[in-house]
């Protein structure tokens, strides 16, 4: 890693300790959009950590996002997921170089006055993001947007929305468009509240689009071309983060675990939990579930800043990988934790729902290893 690495990744380190992980279980048992810790994301510069630096970014690759993500996930999943989510949208107005806005949006997102998050799937689609039900019409010299979009990440609580609808007059659904759509704007209205089972934080909830407008000047990416800056612009950050945030959940479980049998007592027997094998075998296999997970991911990142043919199964594989790992370790930091965990006493209660999302979250576990598969035999994923 390098030495600027290193200082973002001491900064989310400090950052983290200080900030999120005070609130994390406040945010999680009240399912609250956490203030504290966003505004604190906004002042560390964090927010333009893969901007440009002729932006006022701070350039860094997917290693150092995955790093951060990662740490930040260790201490508020809920936290990460909206970080992630703002990154990936920032990445796709990153690439729209016909987007009239875009050099002064990435200065405000460099200096921490925007937040941005993405709003693809839809209820029609369901988990196949890819393929939006809406369809822009045109009239005039503008476009309208209707769409019920949802597991928007951040709605209602965000400065922007990255949009996708199938372009005007196009009957294949996967040639969609990508719009900018600002925070507040007339005709676009945010749905129930956020109540799931995990990342209770980050204010997941369905939006409706009712014939916004939208100045083809707001469009990221010329008619028909939104899948394809999904797949270049969008997934790949999406991939490596979110797998980055199953493994810091996955890293939490193993900590809280360990600290747990340190501290509980057989005080009939006058020994500590960490005195009983079975229960140190099950923390080695969480620890080396992790650790492998960790490895993987900072391969498939470095792969991603520089490309070989297997990029794309990498990618394709981590984020199914990790969510797994993160499954398999916070389920034996419930069971070794037992009644302690069970009764909600213990953070690894918090980091075995979380670590739920990434499964059932698009592209889901199950298409992945379909993706993978296809991959393998050298099939059309789509």
């Amino acid at each position: 890693m390098t030495q600027s690495d290193n200082r973002w990744l001491n900064k989310a380190q400090a950052l983290s300790r200080e900030v999120l992980a005070p609130h994390a279980d406040d945010v999680d048992r009240q399912g609250r959009w956490p203030e504290e810790s966003i505004g604190a994301l906004r002042a560390s510069g964090l927010l333009g950590l893969t901007v440009p630096e002729g932006y006022g970014g701070a350039g860094e690759g997917a290693r150092t996002f995955a790093a951060v993500a990662r740490t930040l996930a260790e201490h508020c999943a809920s936290t990460a997921m909206i970080y992630l989510m703002h990154v990936c949208a920032a990445q796709t107005i990153g690439a729209a170089e016909q987007f009239t806005e875009r050099e002064e949006l990435l200065r405000s997102i460099a200096a921490g006055r925007h937040v941005s998050t993405l709003a693809f799937s839809e209820k029609g689609s369901r988990s196949h993001f890819w393929a939006p039900v809406s369809q822009a019409v045109v009239e005039g010299d503008g476009h309208r947007l209707s769409a019920d979009k949802s597991f928007v990440t951040g709605a209602g609580r965000v400065d922007s929305y990255i949009v996708s609808t199938r372009s005007a007059g196009a009957s294949d659904p996967m040639a969609s468009t990508l719009y900018y759509v600002p925070k507040g704007a007339p005709g676009v209205t945010v749905g129930e509240a956020w109540n799931g089972l995990g990342l209770r934080g980050n204010a997941s909830a369905p939006m409706r689009l009712d014939r916004a407008a939208a100045s083809p000047s707001y469009r990221l990416c010329d008619d028909g071309a939104g899948f394809a800056m999904m797949m270049s612009a969008a997934l790949p950050w999406f991939q490596v983060g979110s797998a980055a945030v199953s493994v810091g959940i996955a890293r939490a479980a193993t900590d809280g675990t360990r600290q747990h049998l340190l501290a509980a007592k057989l005080e009939h027997l006058g020994q500590s939990l960490a005195d009983l094998p079975n229960l140190r075998a099950r923390l080695a296999q969480m620890q080396i579930a992790t650790d492998t997970q960790q490895a993987f991911l900072e391969h498939v990142a470095g792969m991603m800043e520089s490309p070989v043919p297997a990029t794309l199964l990498g990618l394709l594989e981590s984020k199914a990988s990790a969510a797994d790992a993160a499954l398999h370790v916070s389920d034996l930091a419930m069971r070794v934790c037992g009644g302690a965990a069970f009764g909600r006493r213990l953070s690894v209660e918090r980091n075995f729902r979380d670590a739920r999302a990434a499964a059932i979250m698009a592209p889901t576990t199950d298409v992945l290893h379909d993706f993978v598969a296809k991959t393998l035999l050298e099939m059309p994923l789509f």
